[in-house]
């Protein structure tokens, strides 16, 4: 029954589910996701933190970059049925739709440029 819990729980969050909505098209980084649903980093990395421990998100590690992907949910029924049906669920709701939209204007190179480091306006003494 935990399992179960755990990915009930896990779909149990709008933007988690957007998230799932989201792998379904492409492989995405974090800075991806957080552009798209304009959530805080930590966040962003909260939710995908909860998908993977239900077995619904994994990772690979590309050079610099951290991928999100799909599973497959060979690790659980449960999350393999529900990422299955959730294929079929939701495609016409207006929200997914923008969300899904919006995905192939979103550059990993231009959102994940890292931000310079403030100059310090204090002197040395």
């Amino acid at each position: 029954m935990r399992n179960f819990i755990r990915v009930m729980k896990a779909l149990s969050d709008p933007n988690r589910v957007k998230i799932l909505k989201m792998l379904q098209q492409k492989s995405l980084c974090v800075c991806e996701i957080q552009a798209a649903l304009e959530l805080a980093q930590p966040t962003v990395s909260k939710h995908l933190k909860v998908l993977e421990d239900a077995g619904l998100v994994g990772y690979r590690k590309s050079g610099l970059w951290v991928n999100y992907h799909l599973t497959e949910g060979s690790d659980s029924p449960y999350a393999a049925t529900l990422l299955g049906n959730l294929r079929h669920w939701l495609q016409h709701d207006p929200e997914v739709a923008r969300l899904v939209e919006r995905l192939p204007s979103i550059r990993r190179e231009d959102v994940c440029k890292k931000q310079p480091l403030p100059i310090s306006n204090k002197s040395s003494r």
